[in-house]
């Protein structure tokens, strides 16, 4: 996994050690040989490449990433996609939940 987003190296660190599971649907990652679904990426929480901060950084599955796209977050909790994961405020992860708490 290649940071292309200008991430510095402490911030990568602290969030790799943080995120273990994809903060949105809990799956745990894998390498992308095994599937690029439940491989980790690198998400923008808050969709603003410029926002490189530790409350807006994270890591999630290629999957949700994907599903996800530029669409805020609040508006995408609420997709089909979301719906059929279970995923919502409720069973996301702590950093979700405190950026939903601030939107």
């Amino acid at each position: 996994m290649a940071n292309n987003w200008n991430i510095p190296l402490w911030l990568e660190l602290e969030v790799r050690q943080r995120d273990k599971r994809c903060v949105y649907c809990g799956v745990e990652f894998t390498s992308s040989k095994i599937s690029k679904k439940t491989a980790p990426s690198w998400e923008h929480i808050i969709n603003d490449a410029k926002i490189i901060t530790r409350e807006n950084i994270t890591l999630c599955c290629c999957s949700c990433n994907a599903s996800k796209g530029q669409k805020k977050l609040s508006i995408w909790l609420e997709s089909k996609y979301c719906k059929e994961k279970n995923i919502n405020k409720d069973t996301v992860a702590l950093i979700i939940k405190q950026v939903l708490e601030n939107m």
